[in-house]
């Protein structure tokens, strides 16, 4: 059971919410905190202007609400605007549960009805329709718009949703006031793509084996040379996984091997970071206005998701570095100065193509993966006629990595399907380490006449998430 309590909902909790495979509590702890800042808000409004409350939004910041009651709902329907295709049921969950984590936190002056009435949405699973455009990194607004309204009971949600509520003036902007869909998304993300980083170890141990590695690429002395937390997890872990292999074929290793700890370190680096990132934001109260009864009132640039963009966009440029050292690896299994195998891994045939194909299908997923790989942290938009002058454009930056994890996928896969034939041609036992890998490997075709291989990736594809979890399990990996 996990507990939403605006305090500590980590990534990995977002994305178990996300594909329904815990259930949640809301704390009466967080109901109490959102009490407490609604009662302020109100207080407050009575005694002084207060943003999205007493006036317009946006360059109608200061225009004064002659009807408030009328505003909220115009706001809504207002903000809703948007186009794109229609967000899958897990994004819209992930979004769901860190925008009622969030308000939890307290801060945003929403009445606890509102959570409430949230949580209710999020566990009866009776999803508002979300589609993608519209966020440019300073808050989701069309999908937190096109969600209140259903809470509301102004749109269909899909269940009927059992549990409406009354959005006022003091919920309507707050309730936008957040980038929760982009968080939810990077949030999946990242979990994607750190379990495939785990499982890419196990892949080029897999690789090593096949070529003859040199293991002192690993050796304690490198971590030494390369003083990152990353790099010294990534030797441990190759240690590990590739001690009791055959001596080394080569005084030294293409880079695809020899610097894997200092580019693939440095995604285990990025990913740490990228999840702290993460993890504070979806733990804090983003609202503008903020109205925390301890603090005061505040109108301020919280919801500005530069940190969360300036993540995204590390982790995905450290990911396609590490993924190039991939189809390197490949490369190589498919040379026989370094397998002693006819080329591409053929059967022996004359001309046979072997794994030619899956070089090229590596390499057009690493394409795909360096374009969304480019920044999105330097755009930036400047609207409503001037006020908001710049945006992070964060929301891009989730999405893409969410494709980018898809492109790793693949990758890996080829890489995988190349080694495993290589191992097998060669008749490479395994590491002790490696036994039970290359055990969830043995569904992997082994017929190695030309033929076409798109089933063997699929495989590969699936079993990457095996391998990840035999790294997991055995403590090899403490990048998790």
């Amino acid at each position: 059971m996990i507990v939403v309590d605006g305090d500590r909902l980590t990534p990995v909790e977002i994305t178990r919410l996300a594909y329904r495979l815990d259930e949640f509590v809301l704390a009466e702890a967080a109901l109490s905190r959102a009490e407490r800042s609604y009662q302020f808000g109100e207080q407050t409004a009575a005694r002084r202007p207060i943003y999205g409350r007493s006036t317009g939004v946006g360059a109608n910041r200061d225009v004064m609400l002659v009807n408030p009651a009328a505003q909220a709902e115009a706001l809504l329907r207002s903000h809703a605007t948007t186009s794109g295709t229609a967000r899958s049921r897990e994004r819209v969950r992930a979004m769901l549960a860190v925008r009622l984590n969030q308000l939890a936190a307290g801060g945003s002056g929403a009445s606890p009805d509102v959570l409430r009435a949230l949580a209710a949405m999020l566990a009866e699973d009776a999803l508002p329709p979300v589609r993608e455009l519209g966020s440019v990194g300073t808050g989701d607004l069309p999908a937190l718009a096109s969600t209140a309204l259903a809470l509301a009971g102004l749109r269909a949600t899909s269940p009927p949703l059992t549990r409406t509520v009354r959005m006022a003036i003091g919920d309507a902007l707050p309730f936008l006031s957040s980038n929760a869909a982009a968080l939810g998304d990077a949030a999946l993300a990242l979990v994607e793509i750190r379990k495939l980083a785990r499982a890419s170890l196990v892949v080029g141990a897999l690789t090593f084996l096949a070529v003859d590695g040199n293991p002192e690429a690993f050796d304690p002395a490198v971590e030494r040379a390369t003083p990152f937390e990353g790099a010294r997890q990534v030797c441990r872990s190759m240690r590990g996984l590739i001690a009791g292999g055959a001596p080394p074929a080569r005084i030294q290793d293409p880079f695809g091997l020899r610097a894997l700890p200092q580019v693939h370190g440095a995604l285990v680096d990025a990913l740490a970071a990228l999840d702290t990132t993460i993890t504070r934001m979806v733990n804090a109260p983003s609202e503008n206005p903020l109205l925390l009864p301890d603090a005061g009132l505040a109108h301020h640039g919280g919801f500005h998701a530069a940190y969360l963009a300036q993540a995204l966009d590390g982790a995905l440029l450290a990911l396609a570095q590490s993924a190039q050292l991939g189809l390197a690896r490949l490369t190589m299994l498919s040379e026989p100065m370094y397998t002693g195998q006819p080329s591409f891994l053929g059967d022996g045939t004359p001309a046979a193509s072997g794994v030619m194909i899956v070089e090229y299908v590596a390499a057009s997923a690493l394409a795909g993966l360096r374009a969304v790989a480019q920044p999105v942290s330097i755009q930036t938009v400047t609207l409503s006629r001037g006020v908001e002058d710049d945006a992070s454009m964060a929301g891009l930056a989730a999405q893409q990595a969410l494709q980018a994890g898809a492109d790793y996928r693949v990758a890996l896969a080829c890489e995988l399907v190349a080694a495993v034939r290589c191992l097998r041609l060669r008749a490479v036992p395994p590491t002790p380490a490696l036994a039970e890998a290359v055990l969830a490997c043995s569904s992997l075709d082994p017929d190695t006449t030309d033929r076409d291989l798109t089933p063997d990736l699929d495989t590969a594809a699936g079993l990457l998430d095996d391998l990840a979890q035999i790294m997991s399990s055995s403590g090899r990996s403490s990048s998790a």
